[in-house]
């Protein structure tokens, strides 16, 4: 591997700036043109410890479709999933450990995101600089600041850009339930509530620094989050629940619905109000994340209410992972990406909805269009959704730990809230958790101006916006 791509950004990312400098629109049409409606569409998959594993079995079984590269920073991984591929589809596969060196390489028509949060932004901003277009896992981005940054590369180079809530392609299913539901047909929204009722078990207590893995180039896989001692005992997948690389359950599992109940609510901006309350509760371990939170993001029209529960709990009004909209005559239960259920006042049930989409299928057929409003989850959608986490998060970290009685004296003026909060009380109860020795945590009231995306006159909640920059990782500042 050239060693001098692990320190500095890519040749082609020096030759952008320079060629944006001097007023030139940078295109990468020599290698980044994009493949004819009868030629194939060559992809690469970034990252895939987790989640990236299904992008490749995906994107592979598409007609029309070659996945010709494979990038991970973890060389076991890469090593791994090259040999798979190279031996089912009998191409030769290239593997690469930095990203910068697949940017660097020609051939490539688009590529797959799905690395940890803290690298969606600047590798999908990178990509687009190189004349690709995305397709990027949830949530798009670590901080506010970031999506609306991918969103403006995206739209100034002309990029199709795909964010991964793939219930937006769901379209027989969830979306036929959100056109009913908006269509009049149990009146008006009076309450969008999703929820992430998961169990995740304690990841341990460390005393110090971690090894960290030796197939691991670790400043690498920090990229532009910052360079602490791993302070975990495991490297991948326990990111979630580190502020510096994760966002929680919330930014997690949770953005998937918290993305739908904003379809069925038609907001193309963000909330004007924002609180949350909850806290790490059950079990102390190295996870900083929530694990037990609400979050309300007052919008006019009706608000959004998530709630997110890590320990042991039953699902509410038959949904776990899922959606409840509340209506005026009755209620829609989202329990799962591809199905819906509308119930009268008594709870009857009077219609159902169900049918998947392949969104991997769907962002494929934007490429070959050029038409960003064929994609079902456009980079502007995924940022709003990705948006409102982060906003939620801000609110949870500015917060303070209260009393119980504190928290329904400051949440009592809300019947949601004041419903939420005693249904969040009485599970903490049965998971035996003391609120009077690991209290909560109330968020601080936040104030959005959604025209700018930020919080006026706060200072402390608009430096949360984004974070300093770790070169040569920095995610540029415009596009």
């Amino acid at each position: 591997m050239n060693t001098k791509h692990l320190s500095t950004p890519s040749r082609r990312h020096f030759l952008q700036a320079a060629i944006g400098a001097a007023g030139v629109p940078w295109a990468a049409r020599s290698w980044g043109q994009v493949a004819g409606a009868n030629s194939d569409i060559r992809v690469a998959v970034i990252g895939f410890g987790g989640q990236g594993r299904g992008h490749i079995r995906a994107l592979s079984s598409l007609p029309g479709v070659r996945v010709v590269a494979l990038c991970d920073v973890d060389q076991t991984i890469l090593d791994g999933e090259v040999k798979k591929l190279r031996e089912s589809t009998k191409v030769d596969v290239k593997g690469y450990r930095d990203l910068r060196e697949l940017f660097d390489a020609k051939g490539l028509d688009a590529v797959s995101i799905a690395t940890p949060n803290h690298w969606h932004a600047l590798a999908s901003i990178w990509a687009i600089q190189n004349g690709l277009d995305v397709y990027v896992e949830k949530p798009v981005s670590h901080n506010v600041s970031e999506g609306r940054r991918i969103v403006d590369f995206a739209r100034k180079h002309g990029k199709i850009v795909q964010t991964g809530t793939q219930c937006r392609s769901s379209l027989g299913g969830i979306g036929a339930a959100v056109k009913w539901v908006n269509e009049g047909n149990l009146g008006k929204i009076t309450l969008a509530r999703g929820m992430c009722y998961k169990r995740r078990p304690s990841i341990g207590k460390t005393t110090g620094p971690q090894p960290v893995p030796e197939q691991v180039d670790y400043d690498l896989w920090c990229g532009p989050a910052a360079n602490t001692p791993l302070r975990r005992a495991k490297l991948h997948y326990d990111w979630h629940w580190v502020w510096n690389t994760g966002n929680g359950d919330l930014g997690n599992q949770g953005i998937h619905q918290v993305d739908i109940c904003r379809w069925f609510l038609g907001e193309p901006a963000l909330a004007p109000k924002v609180l949350s309350f909850g806290g790490r509760l059950g079990y102390e371990d190295d996870g900083e994340t929530a694990n037990t939170q609400v979050i309300y993001q007052a919008y006019e029209k009706a608000p959004l209410l998530f709630e997110v529960r890590g320990l042991e709990t039953k699902a509410h009004m038959g949904a776990g992972v899922g959606c409840v909209i509340h209506c005026e005559g009755g209620h829609v239960v989202v329990p799962s990406y591809t199905s819906a259920t509308a119930f009268d006042k008594e709870g009857k049930e009077i219609k159902k909805w169900s049918g998947g989409g392949n969104h991997f299928e769907n962002f494929i057929k934007a490429v070959r269009s050029r038409k960003t409003a064929d994609l079902h989850a456009d980079i502007l959608e995924g940022h709003l959704s990705s948006a409102l986490c982060h906003t939620g998060n801000i609110s949870h970290q500015l917060g303070q730990t209260k009393s119980r009685e504190e928290l329904e004296a400051a949440l009592k003026s809300d019947p949601a809230l004041v419903e939420s909060f005693g249904r969040m009380v009485e599970h903490l109860a049965a998971n035996k958790v003391d609120l009077t020795a690991t209290p909560l945590t109330l968020g601080m009231p936040l104030m959005m101006d959604p025209a700018t995306e930020t919080f006026p006159g706060n200072d402390a909640a608009n430096a949360m916006l984004t974070r300093p920059g770790r070169a040569p990782f920095v995610v540029p500042d415009k596009a």
